[in-house]
């Protein structure tokens, strides 16, 4: 669902940008007064997370493939404001560092993905949390339709920008993008709950080191082993952009030195993916983990 810069146009453009920067602010300010925080190191093994698992495309129906958002799965591992800043940073590495996304668009992208994947998504998660106590089966029956409902609100808010963009009615997108992401839906909602299992047994201010070695174990093995297994399909986003005709490629502001998730330097494209993945998580983990400590300097949980 990562918008590139030929798809908007016009205000929307400015006025994404300008919402998402309050956004983010406003979720730095909440992590930073936060009763419960992360460890530095934790929030940058599950950021990196994040970021593997976004590059793991699945098949879903006729040529097409969906990826995790994990905005649910970062609220639920990490807290509300610092689950909305994993999301957001791991949006700005990915325009910034490997093309994914434009530059142009990224107030649109950290809008769909972080502010209301991850923060819609994570006030759904909490009403959910503190509903059903403990870890129950209802518990992350729950979790994993806020995981699917915050896919389609995310797919909405990009229809909607394309129709406002003029780009195509939304009549035609909304209808093409929530069908597709209905389906993709369900793949984030499993993926949510299983990580989540496994991952969500200590609170956030836990300190033990399976917090942290276990996802960065995972974002290492997903990154740098499984990355160049991922489907080739089309996401959703760019299928029906492929099937409306809207997808047009244009030449990018600046060349990022990891383009399409490869090392340019690097000849085969397995061991190219390999490589820009394990870049990928590192950069994202270190990146993590000095934002967390800019914004909790004083944090005892650090």
């Amino acid at each position: 669902m990562h918008i590139p810069n030929s798809m908007l146009s016009g205000p929307v453009c400015p006025f994404t940008a300008i919402i998402s920067a309050l956004g983010v602010f406003a979720a730095a300010f909440g992590a930073s007064r936060a009763k419960e925080k992360p460890t530095a190191a934790k929030f940058g093994a599950i950021t990196a997370l994040i970021f593997a698992g976004q590059m793991i495309n699945f098949p879903i129906q006729s040529g097409t493939s969906g990826h995790l958002l994990g905005g649910v799965l970062a609220v639920a591992l990490l807290g509300l404001p610092f689950g909305i800043l994993a999301m957001a940073l791991v949006l700005l590495i990915q325009c910034v560092v490997f093309a994914d996304g434009g530059f142009t668009v990224l107030g649109a992208n950290v809008l769909n993905m972080s502010i209301i994947g991850a923060g819609l998504g994570g006030l759904m998660y909490q009403a959910v949390s503190k509903r059903m106590q403990g870890r129950s089966l209802s518990y992350y029956a729950g979790l994993g339709a806020v995981a699917w409902i915050s896919v389609m609100a995310a797919a909405l808010a990009c229809s909607i920008e394309l129709a406002v963009s003029g780009t195509i009615s939304f009549s035609k997108v909304a209808g093409a993008m929530l069908g597709t992401h209905a389906l993709i839906g369900v793949g984030e909602g499993l993926i949510t709950v299983a990580a989540c299992y496994v991952l969500s047994s200590r609170p956030v201010t836990e300190t033990g080191k399976g917090t942290v070695y276990v996802p960065l174990a995972a974002s290492v093995i997903i990154g740098g082993m499984l990355s160049p297994f991922a489907s080739v399909f089309p996401d959703g986003l760019e299928w029906v952009a492929e099937k409306y005709n809207f997808l047009h490629e244009s030449a990018p502001l600046f060349v990022r030195p990891l383009p399409d998730y490869t090392v340019p330097s690097i000849g085969n494209e397995m061991i190219s993916t390999a490589v820009a993945g394990l870049l990928g998580v590192f950069v994202t983990y270190v990146a993590a983990w000095i934002l967390a400590r800019v914004i909790t300097p004083k944090s005892k949980t650090v």
